[in-house]
């Protein structure tokens, strides 16, 4: 007979909304706290600003303005691009360190074939020269990548060492190439790729058309991956999570968007765009930290009539965009990417397995070249010139983005998206000390100690999941 006064277990306490939303919709928890930790550099550097400046106080600061934010993406775009790259470098126990020098190379090898070749041999603006030097910076930065790849892979040289090896030799072929000068002025119609002129920004109209684009994209994504669930048997999630996050994705859109399109034209550019254009400038317009005013009596106030332009999206951060949504599918839903994460997490086993792991590694230096040509364009074409010390220290930004991404440095893990955030990460820690008129050389020590924090909290959080 059983007793009557015997003890009835607790209830366990219910989860908090916070773990049932994060476990609903499956949200990446590191991630999450990569963009928690990156509001807060925001708002540290903009109330440390806002105290910097007179009469503005706790909310007038400098970094988290349109002006300032819009700066802060174009100059990621490069980083950012080379950094979906390394991804997969070092999630396949590699390692480049050649990045910084070969887009120096690339980028002088496209100057030099702009400038000092097609230019005189066919006239300056020619249609043909920037689609050559394009597709020379493309091919260039692929060979010497797969070069890497081959040394590494066939020669049986550890990466370190070759590409430290690149490191010297390809800065070093660059000043040659270059005469040891700064090679410019590079074509109008390349310049349109580093978003340095007017032509590179899609304006209000444009922007809002893409975002509602991506919005719909957004949706459309969720509802597919919501249906490759239920045929392959997995579990589905809520339709609230789903609802939930397409509603996070279309937010952090349009508010990109909106903060974008709010970026006036500086009004220099303004008058000089007028002038070109044979448009009147209206009387009262002035010039103040760049941005297009009036004069209403005594008083200045912004312009709500009057010749007045917004920027929107520029181009190199629709190529970065485009190279992080490309190079997310191809290391999510590609055969190629589920190859470079099983090499990654057990060469032995995958080379059993059937994979070249040999080739493997030579494709992905090629790619990672290739993505370095396409920085060296953007870097290039935003700079309007081009010098063998372009992408000096490159390397290091780009390798610290993705290990604060998450991207271990024992391979097999690493995400494009955080790593993109680690690229984001990064040049606002930069941007914001230089905002702040820091030091050159302090600025080096908080980049250093980010990067030796980011490591040990990787190894913190592999020891954790062990």
């Amino acid at each position: 007979m059983s007793k009557q006064n015997a003890s009835v277990p607790a209830a366990a306490p219910a989860p908090s909304f916070l773990k049932r939303f994060l476990s609903a919709t499956e949200l990446d928890t590191r991630m999450l706290g990569m963009v928690a930790a990156l509001f807060a550099i925001w708002c540290a550097f903009d109330i440390y600003s806002g105290f910097q400046r007179p009469n503005t106080g706790l909310f007038g600061g400098a970094f988290l303005t349109p002006r300032n934010l819009w700066t802060l993406l174009v100059q990621t775009s490069s980083i950012a691009v080379m950094t979906t790259g390394m991804v997969l470098i070092i999630v396949m126990r590699h390692i480049d360190l050649s990045v910084g020098s070969m887009l120096s190379l690339v980028a002088v090898a496209g100057a030099v074939l702009q400038v000092f070749i097609l230019g005189p041999a066919i006239g300056v603006g020619h249609p043909v020269i920037w689609i050559a030097a394009i597709a020379a910076c493309l091919i260039l930065g692929t060979l010497i990548g797969a070069l890497n790849g081959f040394l590494t892979a066939y020669a049986k040289i550890p990466a370190f060492i070759v590409t430290l090896g690149g490191l010297i030799a390809y800065s070093g072929v660059a000043f040659l190439l270059a005469s040891g000068v700064t090679v410019a002025p590079m074509d109008k119609t390349y310049k349109i790729i580093g978003g340095g002129i007017p032509e590179s920004w899609l304006g209000p109209t444009w922007s809002w058309a893409l975002a509602i684009a991506a919005c719909v994209l957004i949706v459309l994504a969720v509802a597919f991956g919501r249906r490759q669930r239920k045929r392959f048997g997995f579990q589905l999630r809520p339709i609230w999570a789903e609802a939930a996050l397409a509603a996070l994705g279309s937010a952090a859109v349009l508010g990109a968007t909106a903060v974008l399109t709010a970026y006036p034209w500086p009004f220099g550019l303004i008058r000089q765009y007028a002038a070109d254009n044979n448009i009147p400038i209206p009387a009262g317009v002035e010039n103040s930290d760049g941005d297009a005013i009036c004069m209403a009596g005594e008083k200045i106030v912004r312009c709500t009539e009057g010749l007045i332009y917004y920027t929107g999206y520029a181009a190199p951060v629709l190529v970065a965009i485009a190279v992080g949504v490309a190079m997310t599918f191809i290391a999510t839903r590609t055969k190629f990417g589920r190859y470079v994460y099983a090499i990654g997490g057990n060469p032995e086993a995958a080379e059993l397995a059937g994979i070249n792991t040999k080739m493997m590694t030579v494709k992905v230096f090629a790619l990672m070249g290739f993505l370095v040509g396409i920085s060296s364009v953007i870097a290039s074409a935003r700079l309007d010139a081009a010098t063998n010390a372009l992408g000096q220290l490159n390397e290091l930004f780009v390798i610290a983005a993705a290990v604060i991404g998450g991207t271990s440095l024992a391979g097999g893990i690493g995400t494009i998206y955080g790593a993109l955030i680690g690229a984001l990460m990064m040049q606002s820690i930069q941007s914001g000390m230089a905002l702040l008129n820091l030091p050159a050389a302090f600025q080096n020590i908080v980049v250093g100690t980010v990067l030796v924090f980011a490591v040990f909290v990787d190894q913190f959080y592999r020891r954790r999941v062990k």
